[in-house]
């Protein structure tokens, strides 16, 4: 445990590759209303790398987060689990997921799925210790 509480991972994740990945998806970005490009770069469980970029709209509610495009880009390109994911801004600056990326990442991820922050990286439990399940 660090001075955080947070329990540090293997370190066997290539973050800084991850991290290089999500700061170059983040140029493609649509932010034309917040100027706040943000890119995502993800591990898959059989290996891939999946990206995703924020997309505005200018109804600014329907605005899509990067994390979302990661999501949808793991699905289109055949599924599978996340496993560590790294969120950033335009300048390569490390970005913590909001509550709803959270919950999205935890249901395509589960709790072990890392998150890279500015204190190292940590399982997505410790950021949603009680995410919303359904019964289905």
């Amino acid at each position: 445990m660090t001075e955080f509480g947070f329990t540090p991972i293997d370190q066997e994740i290539d973050w800084n590759a991850l991290r290089g990945y999500a700061r170059e998806v983040s140029e493609r970005a649509y932010a034309p209303y917040s100027n706040l490009k943000v890119g995502a770069a993800a591990l898959g469980d059989d290996g891939r790398v999946v990206l995703g970029c924020n997309v505005e709209n200018s109804s600014l509610g329907l605005t899509l987060c990067a994390e979302c495009g990661l999501v949808s880009a793991l699905h289109g390109t055949g599924g599978g689990k996340l496993v560590a994911v790294v969120v950033v801004d335009g300048s390569g600056q490390l970005l913590t997921p909001c509550g709803r990326c959270l919950q999205l990442l935890f249901e395509n991820g589960g709790p072990d799925c890392q998150i890279l922050t500015t204190k190292g990286a940590h399982s997505l439990s410790l950021f949603l210790p009680e995410p919303f399940v359904l019964d289905r």
